[in-house]
């Protein structure tokens, strides 16, 4: 199955970097960790918002506060964009002007729909699990009061569009026959998320074991 560009998805800068299968897409939306969430205001002022999410079946899910006014918007049938990013690299080459990134990047645009019920505390679930997996099992799941003040959402995978960029720099020829600058490194520097050492918080019982699956994260 393949993803068939609209007017709004079409990515006609660097088309080449474009990916149209649906396994990219999932890709990256499971290799992230966080998504922002782009919406306007009923005056028209556009807002960016960090958010954790997950991807559940062909769809992306998501939370705020059931105070937040611009989730309120989104519960209402407010059109969004969500983006998430995965950064795998600097790419440096011998100009700062091809000098660039390596990436994986996805765009989903729709409405978002609200969840309820059973449903909403397993998308929750997910969100929870899509970040800190292992964690759900042990620890309390939401209280009624708390699933009152949480507005869920689930965005699906139906308008989207996925850029990736790899490998080293394109330098321009003369760059590669022009001293100083063939003379210069150029490559690029992968990178990666990473996890330092757990730090237990004072109310943590001593020589209370750090989980197994925090150990799994890598």
């Amino acid at each position: 199955m393949g993803l068939t560009p609209t007017e709004r998805t079409v990515i006609r800068r660097g088309p080449e970097k474009a990916a149209f299968d649906v396994a990219t897409l999932y890709d990256v939306l499971d290799s992230s960790l966080i998504a922002h969430v782009g919406i306007c205001d009923s005056s028209g002022q556009p807002f960016v918002l960090p958010t954790a999410f997950a991807r559940v079946e062909n769809s992306v899910a998501f939370h705020g506060s059931t105070a937040s006014r611009l989730f309120k918007s989104l519960a209402h049938g407010s059109p969004c964009c969500l983006t998430v990013t995965c950064l795998d690299g600097l790419v440096l080459a011998r100009s700062a002007f091809e000098s660039s990134m390596n990436y994986r990047s996805a765009v989903v645009l729709g409405v978002p729909q609200v969840v309820t019920g059973d449903r909403e505390l397993a998308v929750l679930e997910s969100i929870s699990e899509h970040l800190m997996p292992g964690r759900w099992s042990e620890i309390r799941p939401p209280a009624e009061q708390e699933l009152k003040a949480t507005l869920t959402l689930v965005l699906e995978l139906a308008e989207c569009s996925v850029k990736i960029r790899r490998g080293g720099p394109e330098d321009v020829p003369d760059d590669l026959a022009t001293t100083p600058w063939s003379t210069t490194w150029a490559g690029h520097v992968p990178m990666g998320t990473t996890f330092g050492t757990p730090v237990a918080d004072p109310h943590t019982p001593a020589n209370t074991p750090i989980p197994q699956y925090i150990g799994d994260w890598g």
